[in-house]
């Protein structure tokens, strides 16, 4: 079961179960402050000297089956190059976690994520299911990671994916169907921002 959640509500329940084991799948400089388990490609041991860190050297997670109570991977599932393994991985180290993803439209709009995301992801609500393709790049990048957080405080539901799953995650890898696109352009977007401009002062 996978379904849309929130980082709130996962922060009060793993603030309600203090003993439980949690990992951190490619934290990054930012790892959950309740993760007692970190493990990134990066060897990141000397950021994180009182957490148990795990650098990663294969696609294969090195713990046990269902060694943790709970695991987080936030913003890491769009760079693997194997989604499936991956998936499967968190499936098999763990019976439940947190998944956080950006949404399409954010994808598309920061600057850092053109070069290093593989996938796009959708959620559908209907059959709880996350829907992942290959990436299709539908605007240059207009923002970067820095600015792109401010946007977050009023829009995060637009640009992030938050979901939680128990037992299992339930996803589908679907062929791209949008065939012929035109790339929105970003001197076209900035033209029609002056243009209405300019309209509104001649009024």
């Amino acid at each position: 079961m996978i379904k849309r959640s929130s980082k709130k509500y996962i922060d009060n329940l793993i603030s309600k179960n203090l003993n439980w084991k949690i990992l951190d799948v490619g934290c990054g400089y930012t790892a959950h402050k309740s993760a007692t388990d970190l493990c990134d490609v990066q060897d990141l041991s000397h950021v994180y000297k009182e957490k148990n860190f795990t650098k990663l050297t294969s696609n294969i997670l090195p713990f046990e089956d269902k060694q943790f109570d709970f695991v987080i991977a936030s913003h890491v599932i769009e760079h693997v190059k194997d989604v499936q393994l991956f998936i499967n991985e968190l499936q098999r180290v763990s019976s439940k976690g947190y998944i956080e993803l950006p949404t399409i439209l954010e994808d598309n709009l920061v600057f850092e994520n053109k070069k290093d995301h593989l996938w796009h992801m959708e959620f559908d609500d209907d059959k709880n299911q996350l829907i992942i393709s290959k990436k299709i790049q539908f605007l240059e990048p207009i923002l970067t990671v820095s600015s792109a957080k401010k946007f977050l405080q009023y829009f995060r539901q637009s640009l992030v994916l938050e979901l939680f799953w128990e037992n299992s995650i339930e996803y589908f890898i679907k062929e791209n169907d949008v065939k012929d696109y035109e790339k929105i352009s970003r001197l076209v977007l900035f033209r029609k921002f002056i243009s209405k401009i300019f309209r509104n002062i001649v009024r």
